[in-house]
């Protein structure tokens, strides 16, 4: 009769344990979770003043005659974004061989 209800079958307790291991397990990683959100929310104000402490530090360069001193730091972002997509394109033309050799 105990074995109509499940109570005397061998893996009852087993499934039992599991299921309790289960809830331990989701409440650690749960609280786990939690804690890391909290720190984040923690730390995320001061790093809006550390950025801003770091640009009062930093001294900006003064306007040279009718041009901004940001002229050549665009020029140079210019010429590092047209030598990286001249890399990926080389790239890319490597694995198009490839793949047309295999």
């Amino acid at each position: 009769m105990g074995d109509r209800n499940g109570c005397s079958t061998p893996g009852g307790g087993g499934s039992a344990l599991s299921v309790m291991a289960g809830a331990v397990i989701g409440a650690a990683g749960l609280a786990w979770w939690l804690l890391s959100e909290a720190e984040r929310r923690r730390q995320q104000p001061r790093q809006p003043r550390s950025l801003r402490l770091s640009t009062l530090r930093t001294p900006v360069p003064a306007e040279v005659g009718t041009g901004t001193s940001s002229e050549p730091h665009e020029r140079d972002l210019h010429d590092r974004v047209h030598e990286l997509n001249q890399a990926i394109d080389d790239v890319r033309r490597q694995l198009e061989s490839m793949n047309t050799q295999a």
